[in-house]
Parts: structure tokens; sequence; C-alpha cells
């Protein structure tokens, strides 16, 4: 069977912030459209916290088998449907081998799953919020593995999709 195309989908400020006490610093209604658009019936995998940060309305996201990465998944209170996973390697295994034909497996964060999976993404969909923000949490740098393959400007946004090479 072929491997599903793995994909980071990520917002960062133009310093590269991504977070700030497990939250975005920022709500862009022309961001949460795009992910939804972009993940809606694929797979996602998030961190623990990135789980936890998820409004519990739209936790587990619809549409989209979860995994969620935990050191101790075993202590994870997870809903039924969503999976568990004790490394970002292990969450990305798991849902490759339950992708779909056709289902992406979104990498949706924080930064420490960021940091472990993006030399293993095919993809990375990049929103660049105008300003600079304070937080707490940063997206490392990819963009010398990948190249800009399509770039559209937004309202308070800039969206770029980058493919490895």
């Amino acid at each position: 069977m072929k491997k599903p195309l793995v994909a980071a989908i990520v917002a960062m400020d133009q310093q590269r912030l991504i977070g700030k006490d497990g939250a975005l610093p920022w709500h862009l209604p022309e961001d949460l459209k795009r992910f939804r658009q972009l993940t809606s019936g694929h797979i996602v995998v998030m961190g623990r916290k990135t789980w936890e940060s998820l409004p519990p309305k739209v936790r587990p996201l619809p549409g989209r088998l979860n995994v969620v990465v935990s050191r101790n998944p075993a202590q994870l209170s997870l809903p039924e449907g969503v999976i568990s996973a004790a490394s970002p390697q292990s969450a990305l295994e798991v849902a490759s081998a339950a992708a779909k034909p056709d289902q992406k497996v979104w990498v949706i964060g924080g930064a420490e799953i960021y940091r472990a999976t993006l030399p293993m993404c095919d993809e990375v969909h990049l929103t660049v919020v105008q300003g600079a923000h304070s937080g707490d949490a940063w997206l490392p740098e990819f963009e010398g593995d990948f190249s800009l393959a399509h770039e559209e400007r937004g309202e308070a946004c800039s969206f770029l999709t980058y493919v490895r090479p």
C-alpha cells in the first residue's frame, strides 16, 4: 500500500512564534477556515498540549481521525475513536496505517511535535501572520529542506505551501 502524504500545517508570526500559554496568540477566522478546509476528512496528529488547547466543542476535531502524542498515553483520558501514541514517530506510523487512499496525515502541533516530524513531512502549509506577537513556542526553521510551491495573500496573513523537492 502506498504511504500517505504527510503534511504539517502551522501558523507563525514574522518572528516564527506559534504559541502562547498553550494557545494561538491570535484569532484569524480566515486561517481557521483554511485549516478546516484542508484537514477535514483526513487524519490529524497533535501533541497532548495541542489536544488540551482545543475547545471542548471541537475536541476531537470533527470529520478527522485524531491521533494524540503523549509520553504517557495510558494516562490520557481520550474519547472513543481518538488514538494515542507514545512518540511523534509512532503517531505517524499509526496514522499512516489508518489512512485510506487519498487521505493525508496532517501534523497540527505543537512546537515539539513539529520539531520531531518536520524531517518526515512531504509538505508544509504555513500561515504567516503579520506583525510580531508575544509567546513561548516557536517553529523551527525548515525552509532549507523545502521549495516554495504556492503563495497566497490573505487579509491579515499570507498562506504559503512548501514541498519537499
